[in-house]
C-alpha cells in the first residue's frame, strides 16, 4: 500500500525528491566481484511438506505446533492471525530448523564485498537480507494485488518511520515502514499477511521481520530537500506472480523444490544490477570516512 511520508523535517518535504545519486567518480565505477566464495556451515532443509485440511484440523493449528508456529507462518506467507484462518495448510515432515532453514533462497551468494542486500522474490512470497554475502535473515511477505503491483527492479531504502500513515487510507497504521521508492510511496512494513499478494503495492511482513530490516538497512543521507548524497541499502524485487493460478508454494507437497530460487538466477540478476550497488556503496562509504 503506498505511504505518505512521515520522518523528520528536513525530509518531510521530500514527496517527489530526486532520488538519483548525484554526479561523483563513483557514478562511473566498474564493479567486480573478487570474493566469488562465501561459505556457510547452516544446512537447508528439503521442504517435504503434506497438507493440513479441514477446519476442525486447521483451527487446532496454534495448539498442535506452537513450537514450530514460526516455520508453519513462512511456509505458508502468513502470520498468527491469519494461519487458522486457511483452507489449506502446508507442514513440513520436518520441524528440526530454523526459519532461514526453510527458505527458497540459498544460505549464502557469492558477493561477499556487497556489505548489505535485501532480496523480494514476487512469485514465492519471500525475502531474504544478505550481509557478505551471508543470509541473516529471511520470511514470508505478502506483496501487492493483481491491480496494484509491487514495481520490480532495483531500489535502495529511502527514509523510515516506526510508525505512519497509508495514503490509500489514512485510517490505515503502518509500522516500521522502510521507503524505497519515494515517488510511489512503496516500501515495506509490518501488516497483516493473509497468505497472499494483497497488499497496495508495498511489501507486507511481520512485525519480527518488520522490526528487523527496519534496524538492519541504511537510510539516505540527503543534502537539502531536493538531493540525496548517498543511497541506502540495495533492495532487488524481481518476478512475477501467477495471479489467477494456484499458490506456487502449495506444489510443495509434491516437490520439495517447487519454490527455490536458484543461485544461478540470482547472480545472474545482482550481476545485471553490480555497477549500480557498489557505486552506490563506494558515494556512502566514503561519505561516513569524511565524518567520521
Amino acid at each position: 500500500m503506498r505511504i505518505k511520508l512521515s520522518i523528520a523535517a528536513a525530509a518531510a518535504i521530500l514527496f517527489f525528491a530526486n532520488c538519483n545519486e548525484p554526479s561523483t567518480t563513483s557514478d562511473t565505477h566498474t564493479a567486480t566481484n573478487t570474493n566469488t566464495e562465501v561459505v556457510s556451515d547452516v544446512k537447508p532443509i528439503e521442504l517435504a511438506c503434506h497438507y493440513l485440511t479441514g477446519k476442525d484440523s486447521i483451527k487446532k493449528v496454534k495448539s498442535t505446533y506452537g513450537q514450530h508456529l514460526d516455520i508453519l507462518m513462512a511456509i505458508n506467507r502468513t502470520d498468527s492471525n491469519n494461519i487458522e484462518k486457511m483452507d489449506t495448510l502446508l507442514i513440513p515432515n520436518n520441524l528440526s530448523g530454523t526459519v532461514n532453514q526453510y527458505s527458497p533462497f540459498p544460505q549464502t551468494i557469492p558477493y561477499g564485498n556487497v556489505k548489505k542486500i535485501i532480496l523480494f522474490s514476487y512469485p514465492a512470497q519471500y525475502f531474504a537480507a544478505y550481509e557478505n554475502g551471508r543470509m541473516v535473515r529471511s520470511g514470508q511477505t505478502n506483496m501487492g494485488r493483481e491491480k496494484d503491483p509491487t514495481p520490480t527492479g532495483l531500489f535502495f531504502t529511502n527514509w523510515k518511520a516506526e510508525e505512519t500513515k497509508s495514503t490509500f487510507n489514512d485510517e490505515w497504521d503502518l509500522k516500521w515502514n522502510f521507503n524505497i521508492e519515494n515517488k510511489l510511496g512503496v516500501g515495506f512494513h509490518e501488516y497483516a499477511l493473509p497468505g497472499y499478494p494483497a497488499s497496495h503495492s508495498c511489501l507486507r511482513l511481520t512485525q519480527d521481520d518488520a522490526k528487523f530490516l527496519y534496524t538492519f538497512a541504511e537510510e539516505w543521507k540527503l543534502k537539502d530537500k531536493d538531493e540525496v548524497r548517498a543511497k541506502g541499502t540495495p533492495v532487488l524485487v524481481f518476478g512475477s506472480y501467477p495471479f489467477g493460478s494456484r499458490k506456487p508454494w502449495l506444489q510443495l507437497a509434491q516437490n520439495p523444490h517447487a519454490t527455490d530460487i536458484s543461485p544461478a538466477s540470482i547472480k545472474q540478476m545482482i550481476d545485471e544490477k553490480l555497477n549500480d550497488i557498489m557505486a552506490a556503496q563506494a558515494t556512502r562509504d566514503s561519505l561516513d570516512k569524511k565524518s567520521a
